[in-house]
């Protein structure tokens, strides 16, 4: 699953509230561990959103425990079964895909 642009403001704005600790990342242990949000209270930080403290959970939970914990879930298969030796190959090509898409943008953008 991709990423949307809708998904990347969110952690762009996200990861601005969790450098200044307004907003947290726990996990929480169970059966099904997962990772947690915290400090999402307040209105300012759904003003920061721009949508409701529901919202944020769910983007939250769709990108951190579906997403994000699921493409690990894919790499640990791979390297099980193939071992870690294209894991560096793996890595060059994402770095040249976001170059890529950095140049793109900048061209759009001039």
């Amino acid at each position: 699953m991709k990423l949307t642009l809708k998904d990347k403001e969110f952690l762009e704005k996200l990861k601005a509230l969790y450098d200044r600790e307004d907003l947290q990342i726990r996990l929480v242990h169970g059966p099904l561990s997962y990772l947690k949000l915290c400090k999402n209270y307040g209105d300012r930080i759904e003003d920061e959103f721009g949508m409701s403290r529901q919202g944020i959970r769910w983007r939250f939970h769709r990108l951190f425990n579906e997403i994000y914990v699921s493409a690990y879930e894919a790499i640990y298969w791979v390297e099980s079964n193939f071992g870690t030796s294209l894991r560096k190959d793996a890595i060059a090509i994402v770095k040249g895909r976001i170059e890529m898409r950095k140049k793109l943008l900048k061209s759009i953008k001039t």
